[in-house]
């Protein structure tokens, strides 16, 4: 961690002072929804969003690393130090961690992704101050005692086992292998059974010291909460660690997955005993950050976003070849992927596929009628408001939100952009996207025959 820096005082700089500012970024009616943002001297941010109608609160801490930052031989390290900042603190035992939440009724967890991390607290509005010197001291306190890595690695071998014994689940990590290669976006976030396995105490720490600097988190908290409060409070508790510096953010290493992309067409298959074929068909999509991103989710949502679907009526309801069909997007700070999934019995496995295939096409070359673009425009908003419901969605959003964009929209401003979306928006994304020749990867018990086969499905 870097070094503890003083609070400013009158005396402070101007420099200093330019950099210790309070912005409100959204403003709601009555208060309700503002959203504010505060930057601490050495760059920690602090975003809330205030909804003084509800009784909760939930605080969340995000990491700007995930496993695409990983080496080869650090495959895994990110998730592995997710699990390693709840063993305990200097002020706190693994136990007084779990204890301290549950003995208010609140909720902690954490998760990692393929670009960031993220833990976090949701309790009574009462509760928040707990909360806030909880997670803040598992972010800067963490010990990583040698003892604790060898116990943990057991529980993450397991989860990987678990991973692997839901070919539902997998068949996703097999998918970005197959279209990123062994590059980190290729590799699952868990890590390997090796890299695992490798894994020393000494590693992580430094990982953990090299990423989990005040200028590379976010704070978020939303719900019944005041701004002023949640920052005081944060601030005394990384100033307690001593983990709030007093320079400019340290650079964040390049993000160019887009390079790793592979060749189109290409298939995978893991052969494995089981009573369905999972297969993902699809091809490289959007970046996040790409303004087509509104109109790439009105079509995968008219695409595979519900039962109204063309993806879920022409295999499961007009001809019962599959119970689960859907489609998906991805998107990375540089790059994104599409994918159609679907599980079904070995013997109809080519006739989803061509079905599958027949429709992407189909919508690449013609584009959606109007009424079904209305109605995936329809849907899509509402799944966002509803989405939104609760204040843990809410934190998720504020926090992501100026971790991957360093913006944030109101819920109206996101409504405006998917209503603003046309039929022609639609069409010229299906063209470019689906239009490309797409890869294939699959797990099940195929025979020969049939294995050879799929390559028809990309060909």
């Amino acid at each position: 961690m870097t070094s503890r820096s003083p609070r400013p005082t009158a005396r402070t700089s101007p420099e200093a002072r330019a950099v210790a500012r309070t912005q409100t970024l959204l403003k709601g009616k009555d208060g309700i929804g503002t959203v504010r943002r505060t930057t601490l001297p050495g760059g920690l941010r602090i975003v809330t969003e205030t909804l003084p109608s509800v009784r909760s609160a939930t605080f969340g801490i995000w990491a700007h690393v995930g496993s695409r930052d990983e080496t080869p031989s650090l495959g895994g390290a990110t998730h592995y130090l997710e699990h390693l900042l709840f063993k305990g603190t200097q002020r706190r035992s693994a136990l007084d961690i779990s204890a301290a939440i549950d003995a208010v009724g609140g909720e902690m967890n954490a998760f990692t992704a393929k670009e960031y991390t993220c833990y976090y607290a949701r309790v009574l509005d009462t509760d928040l101050p707990l909360a806030i010197d909880v997670v803040c001291d598992m972010l800067t306190g963490s010990l990583i005692h040698q003892e604790d890595v060898d116990a943990e690695r057991g529980v993450i071998l397991e989860e990987i086992a678990m991973t692997e014994d839901d070919p539902s689940d997998c068949v996703h990590d097999l998918f970005a292998r197959t279209m990123f290669g062994d590059t980190p976006l290729g590799r699952p976030v868990l890590g390997t059974v090796d890299t695992v396995s490798a894994l020393t105490a000494d590693r992580v720490r430094r990982f953990y010291k090299k990423h989990y600097d005040p200028t590379h988190l976010v704070v978020a908290a939303a719900g019944n909460v005041d701004h002023a409060a949640v920052v005081r409070q944060v601030r005394r508790a990384f100033d307690r660690a001593g983990a709030l510096g007093d320079t400019a953010a340290l650079p964040l290493a390049p993000r160019d997955g887009h390079r790793s992309l592979r060749t189109a067409g290409r298939v995978d298959l893991i052969d494995r005993r089981t009573e369905q074929v999972h297969v993902v068909l699809g091809m490289p999509g959007l970046a996040r950050t790409d303004e087509r991103r509104w109109a790439m989710g009105v079509l995968n949502t008219a695409l595979g976003g519900g039962m109204s679907s063309r993806l879920f009526q022409e295999v499961r309801e007009k001809r019962g070849l599959a119970y689960s069909v859907y489609s998906y997007t991805s998107g990375f700070a540089d790059c994104g992927l599409f994918g159609v999934y679907a599980g079904c019995r070995p013997s109809q496995v080519h006739d989803v596929l061509k079905i599958c295939r027949g429709e992407l096409e189909r919508v690449a070359a013609e584009g959606l009628p109007d009424d079904e673009i209305a109605r995936a425009v329809g849907q899509l908003s509402g799944s966002t408001v509803l989405g939104l419901e609760d204040t843990g969605a809410l934190m998720n959003r504020i926090g992501k939100s100026e971790l991957c964009w360093g913006a944030q929209m109101s819920v109206d401003d996101m409504l405006a952009k998917i209503a603003a979306v046309t039929p022609d928006d639609v069409r010229a994304v299906a063209a470019d996207v689906l239009g490309r020749r797409p890869s294939l990867s699959v797990i099940g018990p195929l025979k020969d025959k049939q294995a050879d086969r799929l390559h028809e499905a990309v060909s």
